[in-house]
């Protein structure tokens, strides 16, 4: 093999590489391109994901505000309840110590 041989050769090597890795990115391009179609269908779901995550936040932020005024008033309530018992403890002692009296005069 001649000198003139080994450089054709080596140059029909080096095109049919080169051919066949074109071909192949050209595959893999082509089996893995998404399509236009496809490329709105993703910017739709992001936006209603978007969406979706500011609902989620907003119902999160009612939901710790009400929780808040809810604890609020459970807390108001308890109080007035505690002092609606000590008011009612000590009408209560009161009748009885009125009822005692009423039976000490009676008897007397």
């Amino acid at each position: 093999m001649n000198r003139t041989e080994f450089i054709i050769t080596t140059a029909i090597i080096l095109f049919v590489a080169f051919a066949l890795g074109w071909f192949a990115n050209w595959l893999v391009h082509r089996f893995t391109r998404v399509a236009a179609g496809d490329v709105g269908e993703l910017e739709r779901m992001s936006q209603e994901l978007h969406e979706a995550e500011e609902t989620r936040d907003q119902a999160i932020t009612y939901l710790q505000q009400r929780e808040a005024e809810l604890t609020n008033q459970l807390s108001q309530t308890e109080a007035e309840l505690n002092a609606a018992m000590e008011g009612l403890r000590d009408a209560r002692r009161e009748a009885e110590e009125l009822r005692n009296y009423l039976e000490r005069v009676q008897r007397g």
